[in-house]
């Protein structure tokens, strides 16, 4: 299943990337993108596990983002 989520106060292109490359390193993660222009998350995971995936992705992100709300 891929799907779009919005971004709010992701502040830099290398927090982005970062985690961008933590996304992707996720067990069922197909792909993923992060954008810093756009302000958008784009993810590609399994269909079965894609909450719990998120529920990761969010703690993943937080980590390296503290301030960056994903709108889930």
């Amino acid at each position: 299943m891929k799907k779009r989520y919005n971004l709010t106060d992701l502040d830099c292109a290398n927090c982005a990337a970062k985690m961008e490359t933590a996304i992707k390193k996720l067990d069922g993660v197909k792909d993923a993108t992060v954008s810093f222009l756009t302000q958008k998350l784009t993810i590609d995971a399994d269909d079965a596990r894609f909450d719990d995936i998120m529920k990761e992705v969010v703690a993943v992100c937080r980590k390296v983002e503290p301030d960056c709300i994903i709108h889930l």
